[in-house]
């Protein structure tokens, strides 16, 4: 259903089913679509709640029908992810289509989000199907153990699967080493088993600095 189509562009083939992408993202499609806006944030009350605390409007299309679609956004690297009936963990604005079937929500990520503007949540996507999502840059796939935990910047985090715990660490960011950053400054651990991807190039936000 989801294949690329160079790194840049999603191209997603439907035959009376639906997928869902950020608001906006579509750049072409042929055969018979019908198009639905929704609103991010997680279905039903929740999802209302978390918009209200967070102040997060990130808005979502549904498209379904016959044909192909193909969505891009500001020339982001895309990668997709396979969900087995695990979990993914996504910044909200890395998030570029998922299948209709799978569910989406939010889930509370403390320090980190607050400190890059985020709201204190990040998407969660779960169930059996496809994820895409962006990177600025080619995505790297970082792999976590037991016995190799993660340091990350935040600035590069762009999401997480698998069975692995996330929390902070105050201390010297590699910003910060550098002399690109003042005061406070954390990292994220990641600790467990699983996936981390990250971009090579930080977002434009305080990053890891308080």
């Amino acid at each position: 259903m989801f294949r690329l189509q160079g790194s840049r562009v999603l191209a997603v083939d439907m035959t009376g089913d639906a997928v869902k992408a950020k608001n906006g993202s579509m750049v072409a499609y042929d055969g018979q679509m019908s198009f639905k806006k929704l609103t991010g944030g997680g279905e039903g009350l929740r999802g209302m709640v978390t918009r209200r605390l967070t102040g997060e409007q990130m808005t979502v299309m549904e498209v379904k029908g016959h044909g192909t679609c193909w969505f891009a956004d500001r020339a982001s690297e895309i990668n997709l992810v396979s969900l087995q009936g695990d979990k993914l963990y996504v910044e909200s604005s890395n998030l570029l289509a998922t299948d209709a079937g799978l569910r989406t929500g939010t889930t509370f990520t403390g320090l980190r989000g607050a400190s890059q503007g985020n709201g204190l949540f990040t998407t969660t996507v779960e169930g059996h199907g496809q994820a895409a999502i962006m990177s600025d840059g080619p995505a790297v796939v970082l792999r976590v153990s037991p016995q190799y935990p993660l340091i990350v910047d935040p600035g590069a985090y762009i999401a997480h699967q698998g069975s692995v715990r996330q929390s902070f660490q105050s201390g010297v960011t590699f910003r910060t080493f550098l002399g690109e950053g003042g005061g406070e400054a954390f990292q994220i651990r990641f600790e467990g088993d699983g996936l981390v991807y990250v971009q090579p190039s930080e977002r434009n936000t305080i990053a890891g600095d308080l």
